[in-house]
Parts: C-alpha cells; sequence; structure tokens
C-alpha cells in the first residue's frame, strides 16, 4: 500500500524565499519569451535581456513560462548570458511585493507578457 504524502503544501510554504543579492550576483528578471532546448530569454532589472539557461536541477521541478518573474545569475565572462536559479509563485511574489523588493516596472512587464 502506498503511503499519502500530506501537509506537503504547508512545507514549501514555510521555506525561506531566496532573494536578490549583490554579493552572488543574482537579479529580478522577467521570462520575455521560451527559446527551447531549456533556454530563455530573459529581462533583467538592469534592462539588459539576456539568454538564460535552466540547469538541470530545475528542469524538472519548474516549469516556465512567459511573464514568470525569475531569479538569475549572469555569468561574469558572457555577461548577455546568465543561469536561472528560481522561479517564484504568485503567492512568494505577493511577499516580495508587500516588502517591495520587486520594482514596479518588472511587474508591469510580466502582466503585459502573461
Amino acid at each position: 500500500m502506498v503511503k499519502r504524502k500530506r501537509g506537503r503544501r504547508e512545507e514549501e510554504s514555510k521555506k525561506e524565499i531566496p532573494l536578490p543579492n549583490q554579493e552572488e550576483g543574482t537579479m529580478l528578471c522577467v521570462v520575455v519569451r521560451l527559446l527551447g532546448a531549456d533556454h530563455l530569454l530573459i529581462r533583467c532589472q538592469d534592462g539588459v535581456e539576456r539568454k538564460a539557461r535552466i540547469p538541470g536541477s530545475l528542469r524538472r521541478r519548474m516549469w516556465m513560462r512567459e511573464g514568470d518573474i525569475v531569479l538569475a545569475a549572469p555569468w561574469d565572462f558572457k555577461p548577455d548570458r546568465a543561469d536561472v536559479v528560481y522561479r517564484y509563485s504568485r503567492e512568494e511574489l505577493r511577499k516580495l511585493v508587500e516588502k517591495g523588493i520587486v520594482p514596479q516596472e518588472l511587474l508591469e512587464l510580466a502582466e503585459e507578457l502573461a
């Protein structure tokens, strides 16, 4: 007999939300277009459009759509490329907006694309 997993959503909601950090080199971005082969076109907080890749650890766990707000880390040696670190859910995004972390321009672009 298979065991049921109960209370999983409660555990997920208690996790700490990763925040953008200048020291780690991460920033908030909006998914502009899906390019295929686990690549995305994203527009970052600094106004630059980058080609981003979804690393293997996130490929099957997190599905991306146009208009999603993600946390990305630009590459040091190739500034027009980035890696996606995390995708924010709607509830997490609402919490970030309440704290004042997400800029208004990024929210407007996300609503436009969605």
